[in-house]
């Protein structure tokens, strides 16, 4: 079960430092409504700019706890808790504007593998 809590702190990890630092500017098939990068997206979901910089710099200081969590277990729970809460907020953005269920796969898978980091 070990392997399976440090792999899912891998891949939510390395999933967000890849959305918010690589793709942020770039168009997904993953995006809220027809945004083409993560300001229109936020826009999209009537959010200001100003909190897609809040968003951005709280998922990637989880994202990298989650990594040091590797190395110091006692952070995990708590950077796992918090990337479930901003992923579930995700996907009822996704649900408040009407994407498809699809658009929402990404961060519902998020939400999951960080469930189960926290609770494992």
């Amino acid at each position: 079960m070990e392997w399976l809590v440090i792999t899912s702190q891998v891949v939510v990890a390395l999933g967000l430092l890849n959305v918010w630092l690589l793709r942020a500017g770039k168009p997904t098939e993953w995006r809220g409504g027809d945004a083409q990068n993560m300001r229109e997206e936020f826009a999209v979901y009537g959010l200001p700019p100003w909190f897609m910089r809040v968003i951005g710099t709280l998922k990637i200081m989880l994202a990298l706890l989650l990594l040091v969590g590797l190395a110091v277990p006692v952070l995990t729970k708590p950077a796992a808790i918090g990337v479930a809460v901003l992923m579930l907020g995700a996907v009822a953005m996704h649900f408040k504007v009407g994407d498809p269920v699809k658009r929402a796969l990404p961060a519902s898978s998020l939400l999951a593998l960080s469930t189960l980091i926290a609770v494992v």
